[in-house]
Parts: structure tokens; sequence; C-alpha cells
């Protein structure tokens, strides 16, 4: 073959994932972009060209800041737990323990199951006569609104999306703790560390870009979610657990608000990209940098 085209071969390798990425991803986003800049109020098949007017009715609404601060309520609620757990599920279950093959699978098997059955399972339980309000009755305590109660509403729906993503984590800090060197845990026996004083001066830092992953990983998939306020709350009780992502279905599908909806998609879009972007900066380049 010709060396001239040799050097195109790489580029014909990498055409079909071009092209996914142009029909899911390219294109989607700039007709989003282009939906964001008309109106549909007056004619939802003819609609106008407003320009930035739907970022500033958008910038301007209360009900969108609400969804903000919940949004970033539960990313705080969320993602100390999922960056933290999971490590110290994974340090146990690193060590040599009869039986730690069930134990792994045990702890992964939530991860399986689809998040809408582990939210009607939930939804169940936190039923006003369900069995967690049956359970703290036989304390004297009155039953509880999980779900219900704009104290407790939005804990609820983080309790799932924790319990749905712990083994997910667990097995990428298993993944690190296979490369920690095992003869820097010897040294530091040697000089005389407890098991917890090991893991702070080995395991932790060794892991600290998998820490920086795992907490870019779970804070977007926080911004993101979805499944759990849409099968548990409906973005209740008076809107107290509705999240952006929620607020854009409701916007497009239930008032066909397109246009403050694809509005509201963009800022999205850009909160993540901010994340990543810091992802990128602070840690990646770190990680791999030779």
């Amino acid at each position: 073959m010709n060396t001239y085209y040799k050097k195109y071969i790489p580029y014909i390798f990498l055409l079909p994932a071009l092209v996914l990425l142009a029909i899911f991803f390219f294109i989607p986003f700039i007709d989003t972009i282009i939906l964001s800049l008309k109106d549909f109020s007056n004619d939802i098949y003819n609609p106008t060209f407003a320009g930035l007017s739907n970022y500033s009715l958008l910038l301007k609404s209360k009900e969108f800041y609400t969804t903000l601060f919940n949004t970033f309520l539960f990313l705080i609620m969320v993602v100390p737990i999922l960056a933290i757990i999971p490590l110290i599920i994974a340090i146990f279950i690193n060590q040599k323990i009869k039986g730690i093959t069930l134990y792994k699978i045990l702890i992964y098997l939530p991860v399986v199951v689809s998040i809408v059955v582990v939210a009607i399972a939930f939804k169940w339980l936190y039923a006003q006569e369900g069995i967690l309000n049956y359970i703290i009755s036989l304390f004297g305590i009155s039953p509880i609104g999980w779900l219900t109660d704009t104290r407790f509403a939005m804990l609820s729906v983080a309790f799932v999306t924790i319990y749905k993503g712990i083994g997910y984590y667990m097995m990428i800090y298993l993944s690190s703790l296979i490369s920690v060197p095992k003869d820097l845990y010897e040294a530091a026996e040697v000089d005389g560390a407890s098991e917890v004083k090991k893991h702070l001066t080995v395991t932790i830092p060794h892991l600290m870009p998998t820490i920086a992953l795992v907490v870019t990983i779970s804070s977007i998939s926080a911004l993101k979610v979805f499944a759990e306020i849409y099968v548990m709350t409906k973005g209740g009780p008076l809107n107290s657990t509705k999240t952006i992502v929620y607020y854009i279905y409701e916007r497009a599908f239930e008032n066909l608000d397109l246009s403050m909806a694809s509005a509201a998609s963009v800022v999205l879009l850009c909160i993540i990209l901010v994340f990543s972007i810091i992802n990128i900066t602070f840690f990646e380049n770190k990680r791999y940098k030779l």
C-alpha cells in the first residue's frame, strides 16, 4: 500500500465513532441551541426567532433557581458519600477473606438492577404504610412522610442513588487497589504503622487520581439525576425535589415549552462542561503525565 494512503488508515477506523457522535451528540446539541433561540409560545409548529430572550427569562425565573439549588443540594448529599464509603468497602473487600467473591457480588448486585426497579421498590418501602414506617412504629415513633415531607424527600431520594452507586464505585476503587505496590505496605509495617495509618499514608495518596475520577463521575451523574425523581416524587412535595433535568422534562413534555427546556439544557451542559474541564485540567493531566 502506498505510504501516502497509510496515514489515513487511523481516521478510517475512527470514522464509525465520529458518525455515531455526530448523530447522537453533535447534531442534537446544535439543534438544541437553535431551539433555545426560538419562541414556541404562539405556534409550536412555526416558531419565531427570539434571540437570547429565553435565557433572559430563564435567569429571571425563581423556579429555575430553585431547581438549581435542589440539584446542587442533591450533589452535596450524594457525592461525598459515594467518594468515601465505596473506598472503605473496597479496602475491606481487597483483603483475603473467605467468601470474598460472594460479598463482591452482593454489593455489586444493585448496580445491575434497573434504576426504575430500584426506585419503585424504595417507593413501596417509603410508603405511609410501608415497611420503614412499620419498623419505626415498633419503637413508638410516628409514621414519617419519607416522600411527602419536604424535610425528608430529598434525603430519601439521595439514599436510593447512593444505594445504587456504591457497588459501581467500589469496583473502580478495587481495580486501582490492585496496582498499589505491596512493598509500600511492608515498609509501613516495618515502620510500625497501624492498619489505619497504612491506608492513610499509602493507599489514599496512591488512589488520589481515582478518587478525583470518582468525584467527577458521581458529580456529573448527580447533576443529571432524573429517574429517581420521576418515579418517586415527580419533583414534589412543593418542588423540594425538582432538579434541573426534571425541570427540563416538565417544560418540554408537559408544558410543551421547547424553547425554555432547550435553554435549560444548554445551561446544564455548560455546568457539566465546567466539571469536566476541572477534572481534565487538575487531575487527568497529572494522572497520565510521564
